[in-house]
């Protein structure tokens, strides 16, 4: 895909997206780990319902542990994998008092030694947390980049890299929320709306699905 067919399908998402920011409520660093964590296989929406009332009293990594796991496995039991995503959390909280005096680190290669954080939790972290340019690539951003033709790599990472090298680094923590709620609004996994997609004259799957009446 040319730099320029690049360039005017990321104008026409900030077009339509540029005001969203992440799905996640948080207000610290801490909080946003926790929220990001609990979000696999679980909507936004949902993280919002549980974290609003666990963060009242449990926002920080003493909190959580005094709270301890079974105590958290009550709180987020509504999320998916909540024993999992509870035993995460608490060996993650353990992990960031003793070795990084309970502040959450800002590095990729810090994050993803923490239980339960793999690259996309540690992209999200940096982005929205630190503003450091990175690009998580969730099922939203896996699907819509490879349908329009950002991207055509079979994994995750692959995807991930691809995208690091077609779109310009300044627009990295954007483009990652503008293909996430295009995904959500437009480009759904089951029939996506190419009707009614300002994208679809520039995306590979549109033009090939899709024909103006």
């Amino acid at each position: 895909m040319t730099k320029k067919k690049i360039g005017q399908i990321l104008a026409t998402l900030e077009s339509l997206y540029g005001q969203e920011q992440c799905g996640l409520d948080f207000n610290s660093p801490f909080e946003l780990l926790i929220a990001t964590i609990l979000s696999a296989q679980c909507t936004d929406v949902r993280v919002n319902i549980v974290t609003r009332d666990l963060f009242k009293d449990y926002n920080t990594p003493e909190a959580i542990l005094k709270l301890g796991e079974e105590g958290l496995l009550a709180k987020i039991k509504t999320c998916g994998l909540a024993k999992t995503k509870a035993k995460n959390i608490v060996l993650t909280c353990h992990r960031l008092l003793t070795e990084y005096n309970g502040i959450v680190p800002d590095q990729m290669d810090e994050l993803i030694t923490l239980p339960g954080v793999g690259r996309k939790t540690a992209n999200v972290v940096m982005s929205n947390a630190f503003d450091i340019p990175a690009i998580a690539v969730d099922t939203h951003v896996f699907r819509v980049s490879r349908r329009i033709g950002l991207a055509a790599g079979k994994t995750v990472l692959e995807v991930e890299k691809e995208l690091m090298k077609s779109i310009p680094k300044d627009k990295w923590s954007q483009a990652h929320h503008w293909l996430i709620w295009h995904g959500r609004k437009c480009c759904t996994a089951r029939n996506p709306n190419c009707g009614g997609c300002m994208l679809h004259s520039l995306c590979v799957f549109g033009s090939q699905n899709f024909k103006e009446a």
